[in-house]
Parts: structure tokens; C-alpha cells; sequence
């Protein structure tokens, strides 16, 4: 049995295949397996993955009919898999030849780890590097190697964002992928995020600081496509709640009064994030907060809206200024000017006079 089965899911990525392919079949590391798949490409992509057939480390499987999601062919994928860990190459990435050897070597010698990834460049359609693919958060965090507890990851970096940027950056135990259900296929953007979070709570995390992964990103890439169609938001405020719902759950049972309060903060970003297009995240969210006991913390940022928020949840606002709040969301979503930046001023002096 190969010790890793490396599987390239592809849709329409011809242009990008050859040097996908190469740079897995040039690895240092060759115990693998090779599984190439196709979801009804309509460009040239199944001659070229087929000019591969005879290699014997490769598998190639044309699906009939297109199955409208990636997560989908990332759960086909890891079912016809042999391998102790897998990797998921997109197909319009690539990779150094040194990939598979360091991370199959931190995965080796933390036997708790349920994944490792690398640090990731941004490469251009024409494969110029473009800088690195590092998260908005902390972009100091990224320049060293960190094994990190696997729940302490999600509850201080990927409650707020998916930090694992790229698939193609990542090999894990398909014994963790499967047991946490491999990846929600109802999930249009946010899987992978789900995946790495539900995989992490399992177990540790473990980073590579130096760049072995190219991430290729574009206007075809799944990100932009659900960015434009405008169904992005909603699934990444529903999925920074699936993370804190289940950190803050384990938490309220025994934490100190630190982390204890820096969920409450989580909370607190999170009712402030969603609010108000999505009011049933910032409920949640809320009650979560409540059931923490509340929080003195305020966004560092429009830090009204931070104090009207706290006064709701721990002293009951008035009613003319909670009226006055919804009355500023909603003239701002609609473009209100200078009588919304009125309407936030007023509230800001109601509620300081209401302390």
C-alpha cells in the first residue's frame, strides 16, 4: 500500500494540468499513489490527464455527470484512496519537489497531528510569484514552525477565519477525515474551512514556515465564483459559529476566567460581524455570551456600535436607542449619508447618558 495518495480534483484546468502533474510525479517523496479525477471538464483537460494512464502509481476517474461541488469530489477521492495521509493538489496549483518529504516527516513524528501544512505563495496565471498567500491575521505568526494544540488553534485563530488558506498546502490522516465525516458537501466556499477546523479539534496542528506550496488564484477559482454570485458571507459567519459553538461548549465546563473571557470576546466580534443581515448567528451568538457571563470588551473599531451592544446584553438599553441603532443600520445599508452618521451620534450620547 502507498503510504500517501495524492489526489488532483479537477474541472476545466488544462491550461494549468501539465505542471500540476509534473510537480507531483517529480516529488523527492515517492511512496504515493496518483488518483486523477475529472467532474465532465468541457476544455481538453481528459487527454491530457489521460496521457498518464499507463503510469502504473496513477488512477484516473472521469465522473459521467458534473457533481457541482469540489467537497464532493474531495469525499470521491479520499474513498478510492489507499493511502495512510492524503494530499488534495488542486489542479491549478503546484508544488516544490521537497512538498511530500517534509510534510509526510512532521505528520511521522507527531503521531497526534491530524494534518500538516506549509506556508504558500500566490502565483500569477503566467507562474510568477506574487508574494505569500499568508492569512490577514498575524502575519508575523507565519515566518516559523509551530505544532499547535489542535481546539487551542481553533479557538484562537480559526474561530475568526480560515488560516488554512489552500488545500493544496496540506497533507492529513484519512483516518481524521474520515472520522470527523470528511467534507460537508452542502458547503459551497466554506468546506475546506469546516474540514480543517472539525479535523484540528481531533488532535494537533502542525506548520511549516518555509513556502513549498504555489497557490494559484484567479478569476475561475471557486473563491471568486461564489464571491460574485454573493454566497460567500453567509456561510463564513455560519461557519465561524459552528467553531465557537463548539469551542465555548467544551470551555464553559472548566476554563479559568481568561479564556473564558476571550471567548466572550469571540462572541462579541461575532454578534457585532453578523449583525444585522444575518440576526440568527448574532442571536446565537449572543446567548452564547450571555451564557458565559458577558463581556466588558468592545470592538476596538466604531466603538459605539461595540458599547450599544454591550449595554443590550448587560445593563438593557433603552428603547428609544435600541430603535435608533436598527434605524442606523438600516438607512446605512441604504446608503443614508450624513442623517445616518446623525442617527449614530444621537445613539452614542443616548446610551452614554444611559450607563
Amino acid at each position: 500500500m502507498p503510504k500517501v495518495s495524492v489526489i488532483v480534483p479537477n474541472y476545466n484546468h488544462a491550461r494549468f494540468l501539465p505542471k500540476r502533474i509534473d510537480s507531483i510525479l517529480g516529488q523527492r517523496f515517492q511512496d504515493f499513489e496518483l488518483i486523477l479525477l475529472d467532474d465532465c471538464s468541457t476544455d481538453d483537460s481528459r487527454s491530457i490527464l489521460s496521457q498518464h494512464a499507463s503510469d502504473p502509481r496513477v488512477r484516473i476517474e472521469f465522473n459521467q455527470v458534473n457533481s457541482g461541488s469540489p467537497f464532493k469530489q474531495w469525499n470521491r477521492g479520499v474513498g478510492l484512496a489507499r493511502g495512510q495521509y492524503i494530499w488534495i493538489a488542486e489542479s491549478d496549483d503546484y508544488a516544490d519537489e521537497r512538498f511530500l518529504e517534509q510534510l509526510t516527516a512532521r505528520l511521522d513524528a507527531e503521531p497526534t497531528a491530524a494534518l500538516a501544512y506549509c506556508r504558500s505563495w500566490h502565483v500569477t496565471l503566467d507562474d510568477r510569484l506574487d508574494g505569500f498567500a499568508d492569512s490577514w491575521r498575524q502575519p508575523e505568526r507565519w515566518t516559523a514552525d509551530y505544532c499547535a494544540d489542535g481546539y487551542t488553534e481553533c479557538r484562537d485563530n480559526l474561530v475568526y477565519c480560515n488560516t488554512i488558506l489552500n488545500a493544496s498546502a496540506v497533507v492529513f490522516r484519512k483516518a481524521i477525515y474520515q472520522y470527523v465525516g470528511g467534507a460537508d458537501e452542502s458547503l459551497q466556499l466554506c468546506g475546506d474551512w469546516k474540514l480543517w477546523a472539525a479535523m484540528a479539534l481531533t488532535g494537533k496542528v502542525v506548520y511549516l514556515a518555509e513556502p513549498l506550496n504555489c497557490f494559484r488564484f484567479h478569476l475561475a477559482s471557486v473563491r471568486n465564483v461564489t464571491g460574485r454570485m454573493g454566497t460567500d458571507l453567509g456561510e463564513m459567519f455560519r461557519m465561524r459559529w459552528w467553531i465557537l459553538d463548539r469551542v465555548s461548549q467544551r470551555q464553559t465546563q472548566f476554563a479559568n476566567e481568561g479564556i473564558k473571557l476571550a471567548l466572550a470576546k469571540s462572541c462579541m466580534d461575532l454578534a457585532f460581524d453578523s449583525y444585522p443581515n444575518f440576526p440568527d448567528i448574532t442571536s446565537l451568538a449572543l446567548k452564547r455570551l450571555r451564557d458565559l457571563g458577558g463581556t466588558d470588551y468592545v470592538p476596538p473599531f466604531a466603538t459605539w456600535k461595540g458599547q450599544m451592544l454591550k449595554r443590550i446584553i448587560g445593563w438593557k438599553a433603552t428603547k428609544r436607542a435600541h430603535i435608533l441603532y436598527h434605524r442606523y443600520w438600516t438607512r446605512s445599508a441604504m446608503g443614508g449619508g450624513q442623517e445616518a452618521s446623525s442617527v449614530a451620534r444621537t445613539t452614542k450620547q443616548i446610551t452614554q447618558r444611559h450607563y
